[in-house]
């Protein structure tokens, strides 16, 4: 018989009471977070807390015992999308093309963004205490400037175009409102084609869709996509 019987692990050791409490603890917290990203992202991050409290099925108490603050429970919501935008310009920086990964981080970014109105909004909102979330929209932020420059340097972009150009794009395009995701993404994706043609350096008989010669270019636009008109308020 062996002189060190084992020992239960210490979770099993805790009355039942207290793991069922911390189990619906993890629970509320996930229905808040899952509440607050399609509500945010159907109406923007104005909502109230005591709304998505309501929707989310707890106590206004409870849900500022999870999450203090907005600014928390926004940053929170949004971080995975934050990272994968940052995640696409660095796959547009590592294109040897730098004005093709460029296009491609326009066209991308635009179609998160006019899926999820909140994110735009997150997005461009400062959030002093969300340490994590600047971060990665500043390394973000950073490696698109750095995108823009090389894409100047290699004359597919116009040399008086900036980062502050490339954010207003990103903020008009959110304004997109479609009657389901799919005429959305389709109508971000005529946008970005459009602001991409205003974007490109003249002339660029080289580059693809450009008919040589003219300077201008002339690459066939995404198909036209009929928005709704906004309700009477």
């Amino acid at each position: 018989m062996s002189r060190h019987p084992e020992t239960a692990p210490p979770e099993a050791l805790e009355p039942l009471a207290a793991r069922e409490l911390r189990s619906d603890a993890r629970d509320n917290r996930e229905r808040i977070l899952q509440v607050a990203r399609t509500t945010f992202a159907e109406q923007g991050i104005d909502v109230p807390m005591r709304e998505l409290a309501r929707r989310a099925g707890v106590g206004p108490a409870t849900l500022y015992r999870r999450f203090p603050t907005k600014e928390a429970l926004v940053t929170e919501a949004f971080g995975e999308q934050m990272a994968t935008c940052a995640a696409i310009v660095d796959e547009g920086l590592a294109d040897p093309d730098p004005w093709h990964g460029l296009r491609t981080v326009i066209e991308r970014v635009c179609v998160m963004h006019a899926l999820d109105r909140g994110f735009t909004a997150a997005f461009v909102t400062a959030f002093p205490d969300a340490v994590d979330f600047a971060q990665e929209r500043t390394r973000a932020l950073r490696s698109l400037a750095e995108l823009i420059q090389r894409a100047k340097d290699g004359g597919g972009l116009r040399r008086d175009v900036g980062l502050d150009d490339l954010i207003m794009v990103i903020m008009a395009n959110s304004g997109i409102r479609a009657s389901s995701p799919k005429a959305a993404v389709a109508a971000s994706r005529r946008f970005a084609a459009l602001q991409i043609q205003a974007l490109q350096a003249q002339p660029s008989g080289t580059s693809a869709g450009t008919r040589a010669g003219t300077g201008a270019n002339t690459a066939p636009l995404p198909p036209a996509v009929r928005l709704p008109l906004l309700k009477a308020i």
